[in-house]
């Protein structure tokens, strides 16, 4: 579940916050900084420790990092050197995924950001040194409306770099639509570049960001990112599974928008189909589970992507939301019937459910073959 910078999600009672910044991710902190001479660490735990409370995710970062900064040298080149000999090991560069590193780190890039602006060299050494501990993707956007040019330089460096962590940055810190992170003001287009040389990175953590900064682009350059899909595809520096996962994670959005372009690419062409939608629950209250199933023949067998929207009954109006159904590689000239069970709750996170008539409409290979409709009651007091 997506959870909000407040850190909240996940259920009742949890709190992404309290999980990631407490008393004892603290201690491990101050234990990373007493190596630096001065350094209190019973002094900072009795300050920020009890300040924690009451704070969201970021803003207790804020608070770590004020904290922090109380007893580092003032001057960022004094700074900058406390902060790199309080860094804890790298993270095993000999992994290929799963190794995020600890949300406490990121208050090393915070402080850079605050005290490092003006001296751009320096700053991105320490973010190099930083992000091999925790990604600073963050942090590096700052530079890049502040200094673009050197940004993009070095980052053109770190695209090549031994260390998939910062091979990762470039993509991930120039995504366009970095959830939580601040705008950036480069072209979207520029970062493509680093996204040629990356695309056939041999980790999937530097390729999984490949796939979501395309995902990005296309929704303000959707032509643009089915060519360079397809042209990446045709040079074949990526391995073929690896290749095929890119391009379906890339296109995920232009797919539920039935963009043709983007389902051709996929294979999923156009096709004479047709479909019946049989609505087993035509009366379902609030928390319970729609059933309904899809019976779909092909003139020739071709691959399909099934997918349904629905149509949410709004009080002066209506919303609509894609879900997937089936994704097969053919479907034979005979009948293929797919049955789904959609539990109705009525506390997401996301959407309110209201009582009334709502729609469902079936999708293949981006064109809607079939629709229906189902009264939705209210939940059962």
């Amino acid at each position: 579940m997506a959870r909000g910078p407040d850190g909240k999600g996940g259920g009742a009672g949890f709190s992404l916050a309290d999980q990631l910044f407490n008393a004892e991710s603290l201690a491990d902190l101050a234990g990373e900084f007493a190596v630096l001479p001065g350094f209190d660490r019973d002094r900072f735990l009795a300050e920020c420790v009890p300040g924690l409370a009451g704070r969201g995710l970021l803003e207790r970062l804020e608070w770590m990092a004020d904290c922090l900064e109380a007893q580092l040298p003032s001057g960022f080149g004094p700074m900058a050197e406390a902060l790199e000999a309080a860094l804890p090991p790298a993270l095993d560069p000999a992994l290929k995924d799963d190794d995020f590193g600890r949300f406490i780190h990121a208050v090393h890039g915070i402080l850079i950001v605050r005290h490092g602006m003006e001296d751009p060299d320096r700053a991105l050494d320490l973010l190099h040194a930083v992000t091999r501990r925790f990604s600073m993707e963050f942090y590096i956007r700052p530079f890049l409306n502040r200094w673009p040019e050197r940004t993009l330089a070095q980052l053109h460096d770190w695209a090549r770099d031994d260390n998939y962590h910062v091979r990762r940055l470039v993509s991930e810190g120039t995504r366009p639509r970095l959830p939580w992170a601040r705008n950036i003001e480069i072209d979207p287009a520029v970062p493509l570049a680093f996204l040629d040389v990356l695309h056939a990175d041999p980790t999937r953590y530097v390729t999984r960001s490949v796939a979501n900064h395309m995902n990005d682009l296309s929704k303000v350059m959707p032509d643009e990112v089915v060519a360079r899909l397809a042209g990446w595809q045709a040079e074949g520096r990526q391995e073929a599974g690896e290749m095929a996962w890119i391009t379906r994670h890339a296109l995920r959005t232009a797919v539920k928008r039935g963009e043709r372009p983007a389902l051709d690419l996929l294979g999923y062409r156009a096709g004479d189909v047709t479909a019946t939608l049989d609505i087993l629950t035509p009366r379902v209250k609030i928390g319970e589970a729609l059933r309904f199933a899809v019976e779909i023949v092909a003139d020739e067998a071709l691959p399909v992507l099934v997918d349904y929207r629905l149509r949410f009954a709004r009080p002066g109006g209506s919303a609509e939301k894609v879900f997937k159904l089936k994704a097969g590689k053919d479907v034979p000239r005979r009948a293929a019937r797919f049955e789904k069970r959609h539990v109705l709750k009525g506390d997401a996170t996301t959407y309110r459910l209201h009582p009334g008539a709502h729609g469902i409409v079936v999708q293949v290979n981006g064109t809607d073959v079939a629709e229906g409709t189902f009264d939705l009651l209210p939940a059962e007091g």
